[in-house]
């Protein structure tokens, strides 16, 4: 039965179930789709009596504490727009310490800002522990100014035996680029120096005695090292340098009795895998591989991984020993949600109770307290109430060969109802890109678009995360190149195989996505009939000085993926090859855009007109990578689905 915290967030996060139609554009359509608001995380306390829940609301994450079965908070922390919990861990029965990081935009990855509060469970001692705003008197707190200078903080490791203190990275906001570990007093944020790096830009792993053993980063060249140490006092052993080896190496945690380590390794080809290194000899084991995806480490602790997620057309859970207890408890969970993902997110200190996350293609998830020992689970929040799942469509997983015969996955996600043949189709290449990767889940512009009556086709083309550093490394220096051509080819795939209706294809984006958009219509000027581009990136060569001015690591970064040739990059920027654009665009900027600064699209928008191919621009000048206001993001939305209606909808024939 649902808690009564439900009830509370309902009426906080003013959810409204609407119906979803075919037709008109209207705000019941589009408003499930467009809200923000929400639970994102939820977790216990060691003891269990409370959960901690971090609720996004007006462009900003909040962290509230609840009494476990009880409706009202018993504490509420809240920040400035754009700053968010970014992640928070209970330190003791009574406190829990969060990190904050900032957005610019909905599409914007969350920036860490290095700063950690504490809050006590009944809201008291609302503290900065450390961060750049404590290098400076501060009011009503006991933590003193910090005389080394400003630093950023990140956890390392929260001490589980040790209700008063954490490891934490510390990284100095000078030029200095050399991390160190410290121990934290979590009431009054005084610390103490433990280890220092060997190596610049460096993350660390401690063992379950919470000693410092592994550390991994690299300099201004971007080559990974990794180093290992027997114990606290040993010195630094290098394990692996990316340059000589050619691969990555990173450390995931240790097994119990902490001389078995796993690593996760790339390969010369293919996804990664996890390997157990035995510390005392070097001896090396492979525990987990899958023949097209990455492995993503499953946790029963802080630093025992015990099993990896394989996330390729549905997910796959996998054990390093399937006989494990701990192996068949979560393979039970995961048999009570059918068609479900069930993540654990936290759990008591006795492991009885814990905090499971259920989310599908169709639903956005929902959390649950899930008693070991009863074998029930009951339903504490949805964190999108708005959603009807069963009105939802669900992804088809897809699999096609590119033009030169490399694999690309992808999905499909077709509107109910409608038939799998001759359908109005959206083609959605995702951004970043490298690194990103679309996977089966729920994603609400697919979503959106499939309730509007469009099918949408997603791939993950060759620069994508999960399949391994030789195809993510594939697409270095290929903007408009193999990376567009992945797009293209798997347009044609989904027009060949007959979902789409090759007169009714348009293609939509955002950030690097929005790239992607205008350059097809730049390569392919017969293969779609409109173009949507949101907060995107269109001239390469700004693109590339911009981050060459920020620091020497962006500068190797911006010459080995994005590249060097001048002449090569006007050429893979569509605001520069406007005369090759035949159908309408639709663009969408904001002015506070710091990722793809709005004068991208302002140029773009330009050069469109000086060809004479129709465009259409929204601009919010106090927007960043992605609208935050619900007026904003319902025009957006509006807009962008009256635009598609136009020129490929339901109803045209």
């Amino acid at each position: 039965m649902r808690m009564p915290v439900a009830a509370l967030l309902a009426a906080c996060l003013c959810a409204l179930l609407l119906p979803i139609t075919g037709g008109a554009v209207t705000r019941d359509k589009v408003d499930p789709f467009i809200e923000e608001s929400g639970v994102r995380d939820v977790k216990i306390s060691p003891t269990g009596a409370y959960l901690a829940m971090s609720v996004r609301m007006d462009g900003q994450t909040g962290l509230m504490v609840l009494e476990r079965g009880q409706s009202a908070p018993r504490a509420f922390m809240r920040f400035t727009r754009d700053t968010h919990v970014h992640d928070f861990w209970w330190v003791n029965d009574e406190r829990v310490i969060m990190s904050l990081a900032e957005t610019f935009g909905t599409r914007d990855d969350p920036i860490p800002t290095g700063e950690l509060y504490g809050m006590n469970a009944d809201g008291g001692r609302k503290e900065l522990l450390v961060g750049y705003r404590a290098s400076g008197p501060q009011t009503g707190t006991r933590v003193g100014v910090d005389r080394e200078g400003q630093v950023a903080a990140f956890l390392v490791d929260p001490l589980p035996e040790d209700d008063d203190h954490v490891l934490l990275s510390i990284r100095p906001l000078s030029r200095d680029p050399y991390s160190r570990v410290e121990r934290m007093n979590v009431n009054d944020g005084r610390r103490v120096r433990v280890a220092s790096a060997p190596v610049a830009q460096a993350d660390f792993v401690t063992d379950h005695q919470g000693r410092v053993r592994f550390t991994v980063g690299s300099l201004s060249d971007n080559y990974s090292q990794l180093f290992h140490r027997k114990d606290d006092a040993s010195p630094w052993e290098q394990l692996n340098h990316e340059r000589v080896s050619g691969r990555v190496e990173r450390p995931l945690g240790f097994a119990e009795g902490d001389e078995i380590a796993y690593l996760r390794v790339s390969q010369t080809t293919g996804p990664d895998r996890i390997v157990a290194l035995d510390t005392r000899t070097g001896e090396r084991t492979q525990v987990a591989a899958d023949e097209s995806v990455d492995p993503q480490p499953i946790y029963l602790d802080w630093a025992r991984p015990i099993g990896a997620w394989y996330l390729g057309g549905k997910p796959r859970l996998a054990f390093f020993d399937e006989t494990h207890e701990e192996a068949r408890l979560q393979h039970t969970l995961q048999r009570s949600f059918p068609g479900s993902r069930a993540t654990t997110t936290s759990s008591t200190r006795d492991g009885r109770l814990r905090v499971v996350l259920v989310e599908s293609d169709v639903d956005p998830g929902s959390f649950y307290l899930f008693d070991t020992q009863a074998r029930g689970a009951s339903l504490i929040v949805a964190r999108d109430e708005q959603i009807d799942s069963q009105r939802m469509s669900p992804m088809k997983a897809i699999e096609l060969k590119a033009r030169d015969g490399v694999a690309l996955h992808g999905f499909m996600t077709l509107p109910v109802g409608a038939g799998d043949k001759g359908l109005p189709l959206v083609v959605m290449p995702h951004g970043g890109p490298f690194g990103v990767f679309d996977a089966w889940g729920f994603n609400a512009d697919a979503q959106l678009l499939a309730a509007s009556g469009y099918a949408v086709l997603q791939v993950n083309f060759r620069g994508s995360g999960n399949y391994g550093r030789a195809f993510k490394q594939a697409g270095a220096r290929q903007w408009g190149a193999a990376m567009q051509d992945d797009v293209t080819d798997a347009t044609r795939w989904a027009i060949e195989q007959g979902y789409a209706d090759p007169q009714r294809v348009c293609i939509y984006g955002a950030s690097y996505g929005a790239y992607a958009a205008l350059m097809g219509t730049v390569r392919e000027p017969d293969l779609y009939r409109c173009a949507v581009g949101y907060v995107g990136v269109f001239d390469l060569p700004m693109m590339q000085r911009d981050l060459a001015a920020r620091d020497r690591s962006s500068a190797t970064w911006a010459n080995e993926w994005i590249g060097t040739d001048g002449a090569a990059l006007e050429a893979a920027s569509p605001n520069r090859r406007t005369d090759d654009i035949k159908v309408p665009v639709f663009l969408a900027a904001g002015g506070e855009d710091f990722i793809a600064p709005i004068d991208h699209t302002k140029r773009m928008e330009a050069a469109l007109k000086r060809a004479g191919v129709p465009v259409d621009a929204l601009y919010y000048p106090n927007e960043g990578h992605g609208f935050y206001e619900t007026e904003h993001r319902r025009e957006f939305y509006t807009r962008m689905l009256d635009f598609l209606d136009r020129h490929i909808g339901p109803g045209r024939g």
